[in-house]
């Protein structure tokens, strides 16, 4: 069972059984880590949350299910982990420092801080920066915060790959991230900087995770592969920004949950790319889709986006080295996974609303 820690626009601290469980009282052989995960109910945080469990460890979780997208999807991912042993949830936005200071503090000790909890989406971000600044950069600082007054020594950002923009492919962790063009991009690399500041300063071990378009099932549906299959499916007419044939390094779900829960690791201050290394244009995906659906798609072409980027790719030489990690679902196998699922629960996610 999970619960919410959001009462009339209060916190409220409330009273939790797992099975005896406390922190303090069990040795490390009977839960590995207690992990305070923000972002649980969101497509990537919702798959870190299952195999942390699966591991054996224990997952406090963090989300405050706002209506950046329909929270249909929020509310069935969490509703996964529901039964799950050694979990329990919490309805917080990381931006408001008292609530966030209060449950924080409540269930202490922490072994580490991994915070997937973000506004995500280049061209929302375009219309509301300030809610993305809110959440990206203030939320991060004050889990920073959080984590140097509690001796909690191991943190790790969700960060992206959108600040790559206006360098040669592969992309790099090396090259230069001073451009973005989105508030998302930005709000994103000012979580970087505070994150190495404190690393700097008060010598929190962190760990920053580029990510790089991220799929699977129960994805967002403000992204490419969600909408496309929805369309084609219900043989709507597909919106696609741009020719098709910009290019994106897509990754599946449960290959950055894993390099995620990889960083963990002690590492001092990395930044760490997770990306698929296979870009492919957008036209491969819609055909792919289509060849899976056995429909075809109707276009409704619009001009490129200023926000978005042309294409990326991501080199993971680093992650092979720190972390042992690359990807193991192709994107073939990926995007079949991610038609089943639409057709499993197709008479619910066909009325997921768009953004």
């Amino acid at each position: 069972m999970y619960m919410s820690a959001c009462v009339d626009g209060h916190i409220s601290i409330l009273p939790y059984s797992l099975s005896g469980y406390n922190p303090r009282h069990h040795p490390k052989t009977e839960i590995e880590m207690h992990i305070l995960l923000t972002g649980c109910a969101g497509f990537i945080g919702a798959k870190t949350a299952e195999i942390l469990l699966e591991q054996g460890h224990m997952v406090t979780g963090w989300d405050s299910i706002n209506d950046a997208y329909d929270p249909r999807l929020k509310h069935w991912r969490l509703s996964q982990l529901n039964d799950k042993a050694n979990f329990r949830f919490f309805q917080v936005d990381i931006s408001e420092w008292e609530p966030a200071q209060r449950v924080f503090e409540a269930y202490l000790p922490y072994d580490a801080v991994i915070n997937l909890a973000a506004r995500a989406g280049v061209r929302q971000s375009v219309r509301d920066p300030w809610v993305y600044i809110a959440t990206n950069t203030q939320g991060a600082l004050n889990l920073l915060e959080l984590c140097r007054r509690h001796g909690v020594s191991k943190y790790v950002l969700a960060s992206t790959s959108s600040l790559y923009s206006g360098n040669e492919r592969p992309f790099r962790e090396d090259m230069p991230t001073d451009r973005p063009l989105s508030p998302y991009a930005a709000s994103k690399k000012g979580a970087e900087t505070l994150c190495y500041t404190y690393h700097h300063l008060y010598g929190l071990d962190i760990s920053v995770l580029r990510y790089f378009t991220v799929y699977g099932p129960a994805g967002r549906p403000d992204m490419s592969i969600f909408r496309f299959i929805r369309w084609i499916a219900e043989e709507e007419p597909i919106q696609v920004f741009g020719d098709g044939l910009q290019e994106r390094d897509f990754t599946y779900v449960d290959d950055i949950a894993r390099g995620t829960i990889a960083a963990l690791k002690p590492l001092g201050y990395e930044v760490i790319n997770l990306g698929g290394d296979r870009p492919v244009p957008l036209k491969w995906i819609i055909e792919t889709i289509e060849n899976l659906l056995g429909k075809k798609a109707r276009w409704c072409s619009q001009p490129m986006h200023p926000a978005d980027v042309q294409a990326t790719w991501a080199d993971i030489a680093k992650a092979r080295a720190l972390l042992s990690w690359e990807p193991q679902i192709s994107l073939e196998e990926g995007l079949e996974r991610c038609v089943k699922w639409y057709l499993t629960h197709r008479e619910w996610a066909k009325t997921i609303v768009l953004p």
